[in-house]
């Protein structure tokens, strides 16, 4: 998880959740059960405890607290011929849930809590913990590691400055693409509110240009979102219904699937193979996936997500939605501008 929240000091509640995370990350790496001295070493937050004592009692109470989430951290002999250093470690066999069945409206909250997690960007300290264990010289158990799938930050470009210009009353520029256009369009808005419709974002605005209130979805708009004036500027409308406005533009999403062809590098795309009708092995590196997605701007965001693991290559919308993207995330990184 990130340590910083709005630019200040980690909470508690995140230095303990990198530190549980790592820990479970070592202990789910190793085929092999591991000293309380290694862990101290590979786990970055036990590494800054102040004395033995110290990190003594932090693992106690992170064993407790993983066996009480239903984690199965165990204990085992290091060496048959010295008992005196127990070893730790969590099997994989047992850590894995079963297939679990689930109602619709279950899945909708599983769905809605998974990006969440996903826009939580946990994959940094995970990266950090098991670059530290291969310079270790651990044993590593690969397949235990699926499920902890690292994805890049893809959260739309424009949320940010448009939050801060519904919050402020700031207008805005924008270009933004319909999506029976092929070329962008520069719009000119005072933004009212910001909304999520059927897991996507939506802006109501008052158009300046056309004189009238309009829907823009966030997905749609390309490159940097820029103010037009002072804050305070305009004045909501009183009447004004955020989600009835975007209901009456935007509906609910289409049922009728449609195909797609990704390839997907070998050992990730985990969630992308168990949705597959088809997988077909292209080398030693890349495997072909045939699946069916819903709505192209949600498929191309989780697309997306996967960075250099995951290559759209039909249709021909959903490369150029993935591209978007993309791109977008590397302007909203600063590195657009290298």
């Amino acid at each position: 998880m990130s340590s910083e929240s709005g630019g200040g000091a980690p909470s508690a509640a995140q230095v303990k959740t990198e530190r549980l995370l790592n820990l479970v990350l070592v202990l789910l790496y190793t085929r092999r059960p591991m000293s309380k001295a290694q862990i101290r070493q590979l786990v970055p937050q036990y590494g800054t405890s102040a004395s033995t004592e110290a990190f003594e009692r932090m693992f106690e109470r992170d064993k407790d607290e993983l066996r009480e989430l239903g984690i199965p951290l165990v204990t085992e002999d290091i060496d048959p011929l010295h008992e005196d250093e127990p070893g730790y470690r969590i099997h994989q066999r047992e850590y894995a849930l079963p297939d679990i069945p689930f109602e619709p409206d279950e899945l909708a909250v599983l769905g809605l809590a998974s990006r969440v997690w996903a826009q939580a960007s946990l994959a940094g300290p995970a990266a950090q913990a098991l670059r530290k264990l291969r310079a270790a010289g651990v044993e590593r158990d690969v397949d235990a590691l699926i499920g902890i799938e690292p994805r890049l930050r893809t959260t739309e470009p424009a949320f940010d400055a448009v939050k801060d210009g519904v919050v402020r009353r700031v207008p805005l520029r924008f270009s933004y693409r319909r999506p029976e256009a092929e070329e962008a369009t520069e719009r000119r808005v005072q933004p009212w509110s910001l909304i999520s419709w059927h897991g996507r974002w939506y802006l109501n605005a008052f158009d300046e240009d056309r004189g009238a209130a309009r829907v823009f979805r966030l997905s749609r708009i390309t490159g940097p979102v820029r103010t037009s004036g002072r804050a305070g500027s305009f004045e909501v409308p009183a009447d004004h219904e955020p989600e009835l406005m975007v209901a009456r533009v935007a509906g609910s999403p289409s049922t009728q699937p449609s195909p797609a062809v990704l390839r997907v590098r070998r050992g990730a795309g985990h969630s992308l193979r168990r949705r597959a009708r088809t997988v077909g092995e292209v080398d030693d590196t890349w495997d072909l996936v045939d699946l069916d997605y819903h709505d192209l701007e949600d498929f191309a965001e989780q697309v997306a997500g996967y960075g250099a693991d995951v290559v759209a290559e039909q249709p021909t919308d959903l490369v150029h939605a993935v591209a978007r993207r993309l791109r977008g995330a590397l302007v909203a990184h600063g590195a657009g501008e290298r």
